[in-house]
Formats: C-alpha cells, sequence, structure tokens
C-alpha cells in the first residue's frame, strides 16, 4: 500500500558538506527537507520508491536499477566519501514489470553488466540528495527502487505511477513514492539558463496545484510552458501523481524558494484512506481530443507531411503527390521537416537547396528522412504516429553575407561553411538569442574549431503548422 507520497529537489550543494556557506540561502528548503524526512520516517515504510530524472532516461521506455544491492556515492560533486548503500526490491521490480507489460508500457532493468554499453547502474544525485536527508532524519536501510522516468506519453507515466501502486498492494508493502526533481530551471539570467518569463509562472503553477490537490490540472500544464521553463522533475510528479489516482489525499507544501534561479519545492501527499474516481480514462479523452483538435488545424503543407509518414511507416509505401498539385507545393523549394513527441524533438532532415520537381516531393522524402533516418533518433514506430507534431519549414533561397551584424537569429537562418563542412541553424530557436550564438552553434553542429574564419549565408523561412 502506498503511505506516503512526496516531492523533493536534489541540488547537491543542500548536502552540507558540498554546499557549504551557501546553505544559508536554501534554509527553507533545507528546513522543508527535514520535515518531509520526519513525516516519511514515521510512517515506517517498508520500501521507497524513488523517480530521478537523472538514472538512465530513454525516449522509449522506464528504467529501473535491476542489481541485488544499489550504491551511489557524490563523488561527482567533490564527495566521494559520501556513499549510501541499499537493497533492491527485485520481486516489486520484476511484479511491476509483469504489470507494465500487458499495458504495452516498456520497463527496463538496469545492471552493472551493461557498463560496456554506457549505461548507469548506480544511484544517481536525484535519489542520493534526498536519501541524505531521510537517512538523517532515521531512514532505515529498507529496500529501493530506483526509477528513471522515460520520454514516453505522460498518460503511460501515469499508468505506470497506478501500476506502482498495484504491485505495492499486491505485496502489501508499506510504500513511500518520492518525485524527485527540481522545478524550472529559467528563474533569472544569473542561474544556470537563461530567465524566461514561463519559467516563474511554471512553478507557481505546480506549487498551487499540487498544494490545493488539483491533479487533472497539473496533468494539463502545456508541454511549451514546461519546455520554456527548464524543468527536470515534472514527469517524476505525473508517476506519482499516477500512484495516488483513486484514493484521496491531503496534500502540504513545506517549502518552495528559487534563490539560485532553480525551483525547489518539498512537498507530501497523505492518503486518507478514501476512494475517487480515476482520472486516466479523461487523461486519455483529452489526449484523443488534443489530437483531433491538431489535426482539424493542420494547414495543408503539415498534413502532406503527416500522411506522407504515417502511409510509409504503416505500409513501406511513398504517396503519389495530390491531383491536382495544390498551388502552394506547385513550385521547387527546400524544407525542413520537423517532428516532436509531447514537446521533444523526435527528428529533423532538411535540404539547403531544393532537389526534387516539387515542394510537395520535396516534404515526402524529408518527413520520411525525419522519421526513420534521424541518426540522433530511433526509427518512428507505429504506435507513436497519433502523438507526433509536424512543422514544415520552407526555406528561401540562401544568400552570402560579409559580416555577422547582417544576421538576426529571429528572422535569419544562418549557413556556416569552412572547405567541406558547413552547419545550418533554422530562426526563430528558443534560447538562440543572438548572432553570435546562432553562428556559434552552427559551427559546433558542423565540427568547426570555434573562432576558425567561416563563411556565412543566411535564409528566410516560411513556417507552417
Amino acid at each position: 500500500m502506498i503511505v506516503y507520497g512526496a516531492v523533493a529537489p536534489h541540488p547537491p550543494m543542500l548536502i552540507p558538506e558540498i554546499g557549504g556557506r551557501d546553505l544559508t540561502q536554501v534554509e527553507q528548503t533545507v528546513a522543508g527537507m527535514n520535515r518531509l524526512a520526519a513525516e516519511i520516517v514515521k510512517r515506517d515504510p517498508q520500501i521507497l520508491v524513488v523517480i530521478t530524472p537523472h538514472g538512465n532516461v530513454f525516449r522509449d521506455a522506464v528504467s529501473i536499477l535491476g542489481d541485488p544491492q544499489l550504491k551511489g556515492n557524490l563523488a561527482q560533486f567533490g564527495q566521494r566519501k559520501l556513499e549510501f548503500r541499499h537493497p533492491n526490491c527485485l520481486e516489486f521490480l520484476e511484479l511491476l514489470q509483469s504489470k507494465a507489460a500487458t499495458h504495452h508500457i516498456p520497463v527496463v532493468a538496469i545492471t552493472g553488466q551493461q557498463d560496456e554499453l554506457g549505461l548507469n547502474p548506480h544511484l544517481d544525485h536525484g535519489i542520493t540528495v534526498p536519501l541524505h536527508y531521510l537517512k538523517q532524519g532515521g531512514l532505515k536501510e529498507i529496500p529501493l527502487l530506483a526509477v528513471s522516468y522515460g520520454m514516453i506519453p505522460l498518460e503511460d507515466l501515469y499508468r505506470f505511477g497506478m501500476l506502482l501502486r498495484e504491485a505495492a498492494d499486491e505485496l502489501g508493502l508499506r510504500t513511500v513514492v518520492l518525485a524527485s526533481g527540481d522545478m524550472s530551471h529559467r528563474l533569472k539570467e544569473e542561474g544556470p539558463y537563461s530567465y524566461h518569463p514561463d519559467g516563474p509562472v511554471f512553478d507557481r503553477q505546480v506549487k498551487e496545484l499540487i498544494g490545493q490537490g488539483r491533479t487533472l490540472d497539473l496533468l494539463r500544464i502545456p508541454a511549451d510552458l514546461r519546455e520554456n521553463a527548464g524543468e527536470c522533475g515534472y514527469r517524476s510528479l505525473v508517476v506519482l501523481m499516477g500512484s495516488m489516482d483513486g484514493h484521496s489525499f491531503t496534500p502540504q507544501v513545506f517549502s518552495y524558494e528559487g534563490p539560485f534561479g532553480v525551483g525547489y519545492l518539498v512537498a507530501g501527499l497523505n492518503p486518507e484512506g478514501g476512494r475517487t474516481a480515476s482520472l486516466y480514462t479523461q487523461l486519455v479523452q483529452q489526449r484523443q481530443q488534443k489530437i483531433r483538435e491538431r489535426r482539424e488545424r493542420e494547414s495543408p503543407l503539415v498534413r502532406w507531411a503527416r500522411q506522407s509518414l504515417e502511409a510509409y511507416v504503416e505500409s513501406g509505401r511513398r504517396l503519389p503527390p495530390p491531383e491536382p498539385l495544390p498551388e502552394e507545393m506547385n513550385c521547387a523549394a527546400a524544407a525542413f521537416v520537423s517532428l516532436k513527441k509531447d514537446g521533444q524533438l523526435r527528428g529533423c532532415i532538411g535540404t539547403l537547396q531544393p532537389v526534387r520537381a516539387n515542394l510537395a516531393l520535396e516534404i515526402r522524402e524529408n518527413v520520411i528522412s525525419a522519421g526513420t533516418q534521424d541518426y540522433r533518433f530511433s526509427p518512428v514506430q507505429k504506435e507513436e504516429l497519433p502523438e507526433l507534431e509536424y512543422s514544415v519549414d520552407v526555406l528561401s533561397r540562401p544568400e552570402p553575407v560579409q559580416s555577422i551584424s547582417e544576421l538576426d537569429p529571429k528572422r535569419y537562418g544562418v549557413i556556416v561553411r569552412q572547405g567541406s563542412k558547413s552547419g545550418v541553424l533554422l530562426p526563430d530557436l528558443e534560447g538562440v538569442d543572438t548572432a553570435e550564438q546562432q553562428v556559434g552553434i552552427a559551427m559546433q553542429k558542423a565540427g568547426i574549431r570555434p573562432g576558425s574564419k567561416v563563411d556565412l549565408e543566411r535564409f528566410e523561412v516560411r513556417r507552417f503548422y
């Protein structure tokens, strides 16, 4: 049974040996973490489930550490002596994997035998920082389930949380579920990322909605608001709220502050024992409605891109261009096609010069490449198709410029060239505010050393959604 739910930040500077004097600037958070630890310890849990954003995060699966003994330290933050060891609960892990499989939610176990794959079998700081406070509060070395959320649909993460509760109930274990994550990283210019006005908005909404127990509204926070805020804890929250689904709880916000440009929220959810209606069906219906509305708003170019990729993924065939060819596609033009899934890039391929007879063919080939050949991503699968959002950028013919002063990252895309190397960056990208940034990123993509002499070209874009 779930005996408590928790929300905790994880900046390593909350550890006295690391934070030192800076702890005086996060006194509210330290006090909040101590209060949270006391609430958890007094419930005498038999297992602690922690959802972290800093473990092995996959685009298409949830991962869970699978070694019998789990350990971690804070060596990367200069404190190798601070070690954490907990037994795993492999029975819980195996039951959870089995339940998830019946709902087509991929769950993979990560062990030390996979070191050569670049995976981390150890506890990360998203887990060890909260553990420090729990240990200080008197938590025993009870079994731990170390979960890293995946970049899968939010509804699947919520369902995964529901399965956590089912497994805890079947095993009869008093279980605490802790959602580890910081809020916005864009609260101040001097923070880890540049300031964005959506940062404070996101944090304010999350704090209020958790404090008021408004789960459905919390799950409706738009993807663009979350992306602009630069958060890392939202998906952990979704799993936590799923573990509370169908059961009433009393929320309590212990603290919130953001002195270093990152929001630190500490909160607890105390189950009351009463039953409530499940929200899962509403979430699925909401998701389906969003898909319908998105398709109703599609421009003809985006509709053609979507239909082209769907036909190729589902049957391997290339659709013939529509007849008669719409006027906006009856021309030769270069184009980029971008795919997103839940606000995250899922593929992007394009051409700088038209290489096909018309824009319809250009879009068709580029969207197929974006979905199946972008080396940064695995090929799009059939079940993902309803989740994808498309945009099509139609490019003007590039023109050379003599100076960086002729660039404007909001209006123009840029091409940098040095010999056989070239890099391109589209205009009006989030976080790219100066021409110097734009050129620097394009050079990095091309593998050109910073400070090298390059030839510059600019182009304009018409963007279609």
